[in-house]
């Protein structure tokens, strides 16, 4: 059965038209995925698309912002083209996150720096480990990452973290990466390498000042747990 296509529907419920009338901030999720599918198929709309790619993520979009090209790809109606789309779209919020997070000059607590971190990490489908570098003041100097892995781990050689931070003469460093399965426990070996690289600071002189495990919407804080 062919569906009414969204430009037969009545203006007012139509998304694109919804929006340049009310904002952004006045349409559901489905509708601006609508808008960023542009088209649906000959028996679906673009707002039955998007409300069935809502459904396979629990329309939770954090979950969403964890699928790869490829599983967004496979849902029926969406296809290669359309994946691409939503790929990019949620890399853009991605960054804008991450740019306004930014703005946050200097780390004074754990959550600062949560907050620094999450726009990066959250929604990571594999394990990645970064550094935020710190000035004697506790300013951000540089965001750095470090390695990039599988959804179980990834290596992190500790010459390449202390490389970066005598790069730009950092006197501290944050450390972090996420677990893609939202378990924010560290493991056994996220404690050794913790230790190793405070030993290894010490004889530089650069403080290891917190390891934070980035977990979907909790973290750890190897500072708060006193884990340091």
């Amino acid at each position: 059965m062919k569906a009414i296509g969204i430009k037969e529907w009545a203006p007012a419920d139509r998304p694109r038209e919804k929006l340049q009338e009310n904002g952004s901030a006045q349409l559901s999720d489905a509708e601006l995925i609508a808008i960023i599918l542009r088209n649906g198929t000959n028996s679906q709309t673009a707002l039955d698309l998007a409300r069935l790619l809502l459904s396979s993520c629990n329309n939770d979009l954090v979950e969403m912002g964890r699928f790869g090209y490829r599983q967004i790809s496979e849902i029926k109606g969406i296809g290669p083209v359309k994946a691409i789309s939503i790929v990019a779209a949620l890399e853009l919020g991605r960054r804008s996150r991450f740019a306004e997070a930014k703005q946050k000059k200097k780390i004074s607590c754990s959550l600062d720096a949560v907050n620094l971190l999450n726009p990066i990490l959250r929604d990571l489908p594999h394990e990645e480990f970064w550094v935020i570098l710190l000035s004697r003041a506790n300013s951000v100097m540089q965001i750095r990452p470090v390695s990039r892995g599988g959804v179980s781990g990834t290596l992190v050689d500790p010459k390449i973290i202390f490389f970066e931070a005598l790069q730009v003469k950092a006197s501290g460093i944050i450390l972090s990466h996420n677990h893609p399965s939202a378990n924010p426990k560290p493991s056994e070996s996220d404690i050794q390498l913790t230790k190793k690289l405070k030993e290894g600071g010490k004889f530089l002189e650069i403080s290891i000042l917190d390891h934070i495990i980035i977990a979907g919407t909790s973290f750890y804080s190897f500072a708060d747990e006193g884990a340091l």
